[in-house]
């Protein structure tokens, strides 16, 4: 069986049958898959037997993945995923607190990991920003002629980001790469640190940078989730403020206590987010708890 077959409602009910602890982590990697459709039905199999929830998107140019693993099972599964040459050695994020996160099993092949429009035929992916640690993102914040910019969309900066950072205004990373450029014009000898969840949309993002001439642009090694661990673990208190945003039933995971932005009903502070329950609308919205 090659795809989820259970309802929401009875995947829920199994999951809170479960007696062990998950790790909900997060990975990528670019330029490594020959065969998309073949990896899929073989990493759908081996996931499932070790009882892997998750969304997984699978292409010529890599993987993206954001999934739940069982404690009990999870050096197996480390172990399974690394000994395929082309993930050797695959650095994993963690998230920062643990509530539910997925509950089904999806891998979807794409034409690519990250939907950026880019249709540039000399634009080159594997010309990227260089990287800063943690601490040196930290450090290079208040530096002059720096400029922090959000590689995320809109509706994740509402309720969190990195002080003093340009949060363009996209729906979309496709339509936010074109934004970044605009908001950056006449800037393309200061120094350029991005940021996103994980690390993937900085790749591109910086790699876009770079082949329309911004010369120095750097991008915060293993995103936002590396950064709040690693300041946490470091005793330092983090510029990055807010509620970190993420793509799966938790919707964020708090950071600070601050909250950013109003609830889109009565104006009131708020940062929780909730989905439209008309299936015709699934939007995100902002709302105060009654």
């Amino acid at each position: 069986m090659l795809w989820n077959r259970l309802n929401k409602n009875d995947a829920l009910k199994k999951l809170s049958q479960e007696t062990f602890k998950r790790k909900t982590i997060s990975f990528y990697r670019y330029g490594t898959v020959p065969d998309p459709g073949a990896l899929r039905d073989r990493l759908f199999q081996d996931w499932q037997s070790f009882g892997v929830m998750g969304r997984v998107y699978i292409a010529r140019e890599g993987i993206n993945a954001q999934i739940s693993v069982p404690e009990p099972c999870f050096e197996d599964f480390q172990r399974s995923l690394h000994e395929l040459p082309a993930f050797a050695d695959l650095p994993f994020k963690f998230a920062l607190d643990e509530e539910l996160s997925f509950w089904k099993l999806t891998i979807k092949v794409k034409n690519k990991i990250v939907a950026d429009g880019i249709k540039d035929p000399d634009f080159d992916a594997s010309k990227s920003g260089s990287y800063l640690s943690p601490v040196a993102f930290h450090e290079a914040l208040d530096k002059p002629d720096t400029i922090v910019v959000d590689a995320r969309n809109h509706f994740e900066s509402r309720i969190g980001k990195f002080e003093k950072a340009l949060t363009p205004n996209a729906d979309t990373f496709r339509e936010e790469l074109p934004l970044i450029k605009e908001l950056l014009k006449g800037k393309e000898d200061k120094n350029i640190l991005l940021y996103c969840t994980g690390g993937i949309r900085c790749e591109k993002a910086s790699a876009y940078l770079k082949h329309h001439g911004f010369k120095q642009v750097f991008q915060l090694e293993g995103g936002i989730i590396n950064y709040v661990h690693e300041m946490k673990k470091n005793g330092i208190r983090p510029r990055f403020i807010g509620k970190n945003f993420v793509f799966d039933e938790r919707i964020s995971e708090p950071v600070t206590d601050d909250v950013l932005s109003q609830c889109d009903q009565c104006q009131e502070p708020c940062d929780r987010y909730v989905n439209c329950r008309n299936s015709g609308c699934n939007m995100l919205f902002l709302q105060c708890e009654f």
